[in-house]
């Protein structure tokens, strides 16, 4: 069964260049012309990756990543924003909203599909059962982290964390008391093919502390270095 790829644009000429090409490759193609269509699309069926532009009516890219990631239903759907704005503070600001990948019109198809499918590959794995050696579920007193469901529970009540959250959390907190660089945090979660800001790490940092209250504090700075998860 092909994979669904929502595109989100505008421009009706992207919507069917990106279509075209994206269904060359097998891949299943809805499109939307607005983020308001796209929240639609998304709540009437499954997708397995969107395209967002940033500069749309009604809705832009960022409003509409940010709705994608805030209900619970879509907020594991890998996004790639395809933009012709440049600046670098768009990138952070896509980044930090959730977003898992940013490309700058104008980009060739090939490049494109390739980001697409390279995008889709990652998610993959980090889908496959964990093998034999790797913790499925961590629990540190009032902390149970469920690699399995990707639910996080708080002094047993379960809060929700988007998928990079998720996995930043349950990366740290599967080697505890190890310090990693917030460069080693970008590989390991974002993977390296993607241009993150290593900004990006703190704000999911400040994210995390926040949702596990007064467990945040397990989540240490070391100054200087980067991050470790302590247990108590």
């Amino acid at each position: 069964m092909s994979k669904t790829i929502l595109v989100v644009d505008d421009e009706q000429d992207i919507r069917d260049l990106l279509a075209y090409n994206l269904t060359r490759e097998g891949f299943t193609v809805e499109t939307a012309q607005n983020g308001k269509e796209a929240l639609a699309k998304l709540e009437q069926s499954p997708v397995a990756l969107a395209i967002l532009d940033i500069m749309m009516p009604e809705m832009d890219g960022f409003e509409t990543c940010r709705a994608i990631r805030a209900n619970p239903k879509t907020a594991n759907v890998p996004v790639l924003f395809l933009t012709a704005r440049s600046g670098e503070v768009d990138q952070i600001v896509s980044l930090e909203l959730g977003a898992d990948d940013y490309v700058q019109k104008p980009v060739s198809p090939r490049v494109l599909v390739a980001r697409v499918k390279s995008l889709l590959r990652r998610f993959d794995r980090s889908e496959q059962p964990a093998d034999s050696a790797k913790k499925e579920i961590i629990t540190s007193d009032g902390v149970k982290i469920d690699r399995g469901s990707y639910k996080v529970f708080v002094d047993n009540k379960e809060t929700f964390f988007p998928r990079k959250e998720f996995e930043l959390l349950f990366f740290l907190a599967a080697h505890p008391g190890r310090i990693y660089k917030r460069e080693a945090l970008l590989d390991a979660v974002w993977g390296h093919e993607t241009f993150v800001v290593e900004r990006t790490v703190d704000v999911h940092i400040f994210k995390l502390r926040e949702k596990l209250g007064a467990y945040g504090k397990r989540i240490e700075t070391v100054k200087g270095v980067g991050y470790r998860y302590v247990l108590d």
